[in-house]
């Protein structure tokens, strides 16, 4: 397998994370950018997440990869471009992979982890045939450098699992289709793994579990901003919550004070005082319904093709128009 290095963590990357801190920390209500929540401790969290039982988005759609790759690509063949965005540890990329062409194709993989691009890009190298390229990039710089440099050659298809397009709220989902639409040709395709509505227990079980690897994966956060933005949260003086919103259709994840107490972020330059009770807003995640998805798709220029479904999740095949 060969290996290319689009881009690596730099002293601009900790400025730009410093930024986003003294930006989202001084908002009201007060929140953290979700993307900084996967450093090399967050993305193994996540991964152990997606093994519990009561968060089934891994399995269910690993399920749904293994069982439709076959329909996948013999839709959309001749594939030579395939990119991921957010590929985390890289099964779910393999699982597809099984059913892909063996000589010939080019991966690109996009996340803000560069752990889980190192993870993604060792399982791939199962596949020695493959030149993969990782960008360690935000979903929109890496598409806009692949388009750019015409990186996205012959036909290609863009992965998107793992319901991570619910990070976005519908504004920038829209934003986000837009741009993964002008990365590829005509004729290119997009997977997209979406998680749908399920009764509220259900999901705030998925994001607050018994065993606690959520709260620590939230937590992780503030333990992040003190150790490269020299930050003092004392980490367990913040409790995780989750909610489930229903009017706006996704679950939010928080992280609420337990007491009155000031904290200091030196790099981002702020000095902020939380009342117990106050909490910082660290993700949301989107949950659809069914009959959403082909409009949301349309909108960005994409025509569904095929949609499988499985325990409360779906996996959306859509061609570009």
């Amino acid at each position: 397998m060969r290996h290319s290095v689009a881009s690596s963590p730099s002293e601009a990357s900790l400025t730009a994370f410093a930024e986003d801190v003294a930006h989202s920390l001084t908002r009201s209500p007060r929140q953290l950018p979700c993307r900084y929540l996967y450093d090399e401790l967050g993305s193994s969290l996540f991964e152990a997440i997606c093994r519990l039982p009561w968060y089934r988005i891994a399995t269910t759609e690993q399920s749904l990869l293994s069982t439709h790759a076959d329909a996948i690509f013999s839709r959309l063949q001749p594939v030579s471009t395939m990119v991921e965005l957010g590929p985390g540890s890289g099964e779910k990329l393999m699982t597809l992979m099984a059913a892909a062409p063996d000589h010939g194709v080019t991966v690109h993989l996009v996340d803000v982890s560069p752990a889980a691009l190192d993870k993604a890009a060792g399982a791939l190298a199962a596949r020695p045939s493959l030149t993969v390229i990782r960008h360690h990039a935000t979903y929109e710089a890496g598409l806009e450098s692949i388009g750019s440099s015409g990186g996205a050659s012959g036909r290609a298809l863009v992965v998107f699992l793992g319901s991570n397009i619910g990070n976005f709220d519908p504004r920038g989902t829209d934003a986000l289709l837009r741009c993964v639409r002008a990365a590829l040709g005509r004729g290119g395709g997009l997977l997209l793994g979406t998680d749908l509505v399920k009764p509220e227990a259900e999901l705030l079980l998925a994001y607050d579990d018994p065993l606690g690897v959520t709260a620590a994966f939230n937590r992780n956060l503030l333990v992040r901003v003190n150790r490269e933005l020299d930050g003092d949260f004392d980490v367990t003086q913040f409790a995780h919550r989750a909610i489930w919103n229903a009017p706006a259709s996704r679950v939010e994840m928080h992280l609420v004070s337990r007491a009155r107490q000031r904290v200091q972020v030196r790099r981002s330059r702020i000095d902020v005082t939380f009342d117990a009770g106050e909490a910082i807003w660290t993700e949301s995640s989107y949950k659809y319904r069914i009959g959403d998805l082909a409009p949301m798709l349309e909108r960005a220029g994409f025509r569904v093709t095929a949609q499988w479904q499985e325990n409360g999740f779906a996996l959306t095949l859509a061609e570009a128009g």
